[in-house]
């Protein structure tokens, strides 16, 4: 079967990226830009970052940040009232995957105008049209919306997040500047890491896999295991590691899918509004272990990623509860609880179960699962 890799047309990495903002959106013609961000960043400064540089190009533009970190249904319909009335010819996203996300969906719409149902774009919706032009310019390093075909919408109604796949929703451009992501705290900037590994070894194990995405979810795992730590305390050095390991994380993932620490993680970000990233790095030891018997051979490379000594003489199990070890340290080292106790609740489990089965992540699971399979996997974390 071929394998299908898709990437944006022009990424730039490094201290200073964001300078090739203007050159870009000047290369390309663009007169009015809607900035599709969040009201924190423009409350601590981040989002003037890239405004000052239009301001001093004489960029005209509109802010749009009506944007919740797990963004709504609503957020997109009125984000898409905004781009029109703004009459803008291009976005430019700035933010980790919320604004990404937001700025993907109302993208789409825009071009694909028939789609303005927003739940009509959940899984692969058969868009004709490339969204607006778009340079996306992460703050966060976790979600590598900048360069994936993914973005993830809640429908507050229903209470359940939905995943859009669509090869039309990629920004043309991504601005890859850790500069962006010096001022997060601990905090996020664990949570998003933790994501980021989650991508990059779901990535690696998915059914999906293939020898182009191998190569980038271990460059990954391993920039990512050998970064984090020091990111999270805002090492400059660190920093770089990590905004370059995830966004190769999003360059595999993308392209051959995720599992079930992703579909059963999506369910407790929109019941409880746990951040995505944690609740990934929670459940992830526990997708290992439950995936272990089918895709443990596996492991021992990740483990090798990881710097797991000794990895080389284990035999294949040993190997294995070696890598999950690792996995579970790494998260431990940068603060993230080892449970969903005071999380989740046990009349939600049967829902949440359905829910994560109904996702899109859930057929890549190297593992054939059901619903009570998920209901005893999320019983074990309680």
């Amino acid at each position: 079967m071929a394998s299908r890799i898709v990437l944006n047309t022009v990424s730039y990495h490094g201290h200073g990226a964001i300078e090739n903002i203007v050159p870009e959106l000047q290369n390309h013609g663009k007169k009015k830009v809607f900035v599709c961000t969040d009201a924190s960043l423009i409350k601590f400064g981040v989002a003037s970052k890239v405004t000052n540089l239009l301001d001093a190009a004489n960029i005209s533009y509109e802010i749009y940040s009506d944007i919740k970190p797990n963004p709504t249904i609503e957020n997109v319909k009125d984000g898409v009232d905004a781009f029109k009335k703004a009459e803008a010819d291009s976005i430019v996203a700035i933010g980790g995957g919320s604004s990404m996300d937001t700025a993907k969906a109302i993208g789409i719409i825009i071009t694909n105008p028939e789609f303005a149902d927003v739940r009509s774009l959940e899984g692969v919706a058969p868009t004709r049209n490339h969204a607006v032009f778009t340079i996306a310019v992460p703050t966060t390093a976790g979600t590598a919306a900048e360069v994936t075909i993914n973005y993830v919408i809640t429908d507050v109604e229903k209470k359940r997040k939905f995943v859009c796949v669509d090869t039309n929703d990629i920004p043309e451009i991504a601005v890859v500047d850790p500069d962006m992501m010096s001022s997060m705290p601990k905090g996020l900037t664990a949570a998003t890491g933790m994501d980021a590994l989650t991508h990059a070894i779901e990535g690696y194990i998915t059914k999906g896999h293939c020898t182009i995405s191998d190569m980038f979810h271990l460059e990954a795992i391993r920039l990512i295991s050998h970064n984090l730590r020091a990111a999270v305390e805002n090492d400059p050095d660190g920093r770089e590691g990590m905004a370059l390991g995830q966004y190769i994380a999003g360059m595999g993932f993308s392209n051959v899918g995720l599992g079930i620490v992703h579909s059963m993680a999506h369910g407790l970000s929109a019941l409880y509004d746990t951040p995505h990233g944690v609740a990934c790095a929670i459940l992830l030891p526990c997708g290992l272990e439950y995936n272990a018997s089918v895709a443990g051979k596996r492991y021992r490379a990740i483990g090798e990623a990881m710097g797991v000594e000794g990895i080389g003489s284990m035999d294949d199990e040993t190997a294995a509860k070696a890598t999950i070890a690792a996995v579970k340290k790494l998260s431990a080292d940068v603060g993230i609880p080892a449970s969903l106790k005071g999380i989740l609740k046990e009349e939600d489990v049967a829902f949440l179960s359905e829910s994560a089965y109904a996702d899109a992540c859930r057929p890549g699971n190297p593992r054939d699962t059901s619903v009570e399979e998920i209901k005893a996997l999320y019983r074990s974390m309680m």
